[in-house]
């Protein structure tokens, strides 16, 4: 079974503070995934790529608690028949995949999990089925594409600091490696695995007292060594909603 999770818990803090600082609408001042966008919230539109997809079970969604109802709403009206779990999310993004996840823990060894960021909205039918393919063969796929751009590695210098205004001081940044670009590929979403091996990841980080984590993946890459993570290619359309800006539909 192929459950799709959508991970909705973030609250919008940057584009929160963004559209104060700007004086924009109230609508601007909510969760990037409740913002408008093409005339439907932008959550609505992951939630139509998993649930209009074949080979895609069931769907879930992760929410903050404070937008629980407010995503409730969204359901009702949407009517989706694979849409079957409203969850709530946690503090930290890694604790709403680890919610997702406890909600499943009883569904078969067999079940794959594919966790994707409500604020990639422009996620394609293509790319899901190249993740269910690879998961066929793996037991843990990523979505990425190629860098275009040239990546520097750079570290902060503790040992020196310039002085740029009135009592204010920053710490200089230096180029400390420059990767092979061929080699650099730009993770998205979504990013699935087999159950167990999700869960048993999770269980080894939870374990670990400086644990911290931005995505599933490197939780399955650092505490699950030997797990080989495939990667398919994904979409340079599978962009990340960050700003308000970011919701132009003619990028």
């Amino acid at each position: 079974m192929n459950i799709a999770v959508i991970l909705a818990g973030g609250t919008g803090s940057r584009m929160y503070n963004e559209a104060v600082r700007s004086a924009r609408s109230r609508s601007a001042l909510l969760p990037k995934q409740f913002m408008p966008l093409d005339g439907r919230p932008v959550i609505e539109h992951s939630i139509e790529t998993f649930c209009s997809h074949a080979a895609i079970d069931e769907v879930a969604v992760v929410v903050h608690p404070d937008w629980r109802g407010e995503m409730e709403s969204i359901v009702a009206r949407g009517g989706w028949e694979k849409l079957k779990r409203v969850i709530d999310g946690g503090a930290e993004r890694y604790m709403s995949s680890l919610n997702a996840i406890m909600a499943y823990i009883d569904e078969p060894d067999d079940t794959n999990l594919l966790l994707h960021d409500a604020a990639r909205p422009w996620v394609t039918k293509e790319i899901v089925d190249r993740v269910v393919a690879a998961l066929g063969r793996h037991e843990a796929v990523g979505v990425a594409v190629p860098s275009t751009d040239t990546v520097w590695e750079v570290h902060p210098d503790m040992n020196e600091e310039f002085r740029i205004q009135k009592e204010e001081f920053i710490m200089p940044r230096f180029v400390a490696r420059i990767p092979e670009r061929r080699l650099m590929w730009r993770a998205q979403t979504p990013q699935a695995f087999r159950l167990p091996l999700i869960r048993d990841a999770y269980q080894r980080a939870l374990q670990d007292p400086q644990f911290q984590a931005t995505d599933d993946c490197g939780v399955v890459r650092r505490y699950m060594p030997g797990v080989k993570i495939a990667v398919v290619e994904g979409d340079e359309k599978n962009r990340k909603i960050t700003f308000a800006e970011d919701l132009k539909t003619d990028q």
